[in-house]
């Protein structure tokens, strides 16, 4: 009765998550999705802890309690603008429960009387620790150069792909070698060292730029090494949880490199998006500047007939998403068109522009794809590109010796008037010159983000 039960509940799970996941397609559906995969989860955990095989519930008892105080405090308190490194973090959680599965089982097959391992379970309980423990340290590091407490910028070292190869190769031989004889201890335990140093050393070389793309496939590989372990424990929910979060982190990779119009090869072994140190305004360069106050954007705006908001990290970093939203509501009452566009690698994480707009309770409706924005920009009075630069940039589609060259962006280059708010002119993650924040249609509106849009809303509400 009680296997009945919980494939049960297994089925709720699965059929709960692949409609929240289905539902995470589109924006105003976006909530409703993820409470549809909590609800699943809470259906899954439900569904194990009635296992037959459980004997003991100290230790879960345990696990539950500690994992409620870590978990509640990263999903209300952390803030959106940290999302990414928290979602980091995250994956190495997940990444590390499968380790430790894994070496737990293996030990115990040793160790613990059980029966010796045969050759399929030892094959996905091998894979789940390597997959798993690569994960575990790639996360870490990535969240280390989210938080900055590692550089952003790429950190090579002469013949770096050639040495991950090798070990990758290495580590694969010492599994292959312990699925032929589980007994091969050290090859077990030296196949997680070497999966260790090759999660750290392959992401260390991934420069700020192509954050989005490395998040989005440790998550693939979580969800495989997860698989992994449902295999290996004979486990349908973490078989199909786990093969759901690998497939669709891997096409959300695919679809991020796409965007940036670069390969897989290339955003792993390119050590692209330097995000070298930040420059001072106009030093170093004879390129003309045009700076403008606040009251003079704030005229533009109020009197713009169609403006485009393009939304960038350096909001996220000033969390002026409201601000953002109380400007355009003010705009359109003077019988403006506000629209968004949204770059869909903005940011340092996938859908990053999306969650912080979902926040101020920006109308979805409002929020266009490249592609479907990027003809309107010729029409537009007014584009305000808020903390945005290597997506803005028109080197990627005019300079052939430009590291972005054929990398699509937003055309706010060819709208009537851009009024730019930065902080000063430091280069973006690809560490190169906007030309944008030169052309002659080009006012820069210096500052803080938050601060100069709650200046441009009092200049408005006064023009």
């Amino acid at each position: 009765m009680r296997e009945l039960i919980t494939e049960l509940t297994y089925l709720v799970a699965a059929v709960l998550f692949i409609l929240g996941l289905r539902s995470l397609t589109r924006p105003d559906k976006a909530r409703q999705g993820m409470q549809f995969a909590a609800v699943g989860m809470l259906f899954a955990v439900c569904g194990t802890l009635i296992h037959h095989d459980i004997v003991d519930y100290r230790w879960i008892a345990g696990g539950l309690v500690l994992g409620a105080l870590i978990g509640y405090p990263l999903g209300m308190w952390v803030p959106t603008t940290a999302l990414p490194q928290r979602i980091a973090i995250s994956l190495s959680f997940g990444a590390l429960a499968s380790v430790l599965v894994g070496v737990s089982e293996y030990y115990t097959a040793f160790h613990g009387g059980r029966e010796p391992l045969e050759s399929f379970r030892m094959a996905a309980l091998g894979f789940e620790v390597l997959l798993g423990t690569l994960t575990v340290f790639g996360a870490l590091i990535a969240f280390g150069k989210l938080q900055e407490i590692l550089p952003g910028r790429p950190l090579t070292f002469p013949g770096q792909n050639v040495a991950n190869g090798v070990m990758l190769v290495v580590a694969f031989v010492l599994l292959v070698l312990v699925v032929l004889d589980p007994s091969r201890t050290s090859a077990f335990y030296s196949m997680i060292a070497l999966a260790a140093l090759l999660g750290v050393l392959m992401v260390i070389p991934i420069g700020g730029a192509d954050m989005p793309v490395v998040v989005a496939l440790l998550n693939s590989y979580c969800g495989l090494a997860a698989a992994a372990t449902g295999f290996a424990l004979g486990n349908s929910i973490l078989i199909i949880s786990g093969s759901l979060d690998g497939a669709s982190g891997f096409l959300l990779s695919i679809l991020m490199s796409k965007a940036m119009n670069r390969s897989f090869s290339n955003v792993l072994f390119g050590a692209f998006g330097g995000g070298g140190p930040a420059a001072a305004v106009g030093v170093g360069t004879t390129l003309p500047v045009r700076s403008i106050s606040a009251e003079d954007a704030a005229i533009q705006l109020a009197y713009a007939s169609r403006v485009i908001i393009v939304p960038g990290y350096g909001m996220a970093v000033a969390q002026a998403q409201h601000q953002v939203r109380e400007l355009a509501e003010l705009i359109e009452k003077r019988g403006g068109e506000v629209k968004y566009a949204i770059h869909p690698v903005a940011g340092r994480m996938p859908g990053h522009m999306n969650v912080l707009l979902a926040e101020a309770n920006v109308p979805y409706d409002k929020l266009y794809d490249m592609d479907e924005i990027n003809g309107e920009f010729p029409q537009t009075d007014v584009a305000l590109v808020i903390g945005a630069n290597d997506v803005v940039n028109p080197a990627a589609r005019e300079d052939k010796s430009s590291p972005i060259y054929g990398m699509p962006i937003l055309d706010v280059d060819r709208a009537k008037t851009v009024i730019v708010l930065k902080r000063g002119m430091a280069a973006g993650f690809a560490g190169i010159e906007n030309m944008l924040f030169h052309a002659p249609a080009t006012s820069m509106l210096f500052g803080d983000a938050k601060a100069s849009l709650s200046k441009l809303v009092t200049e408005v509400k006064a023009a």
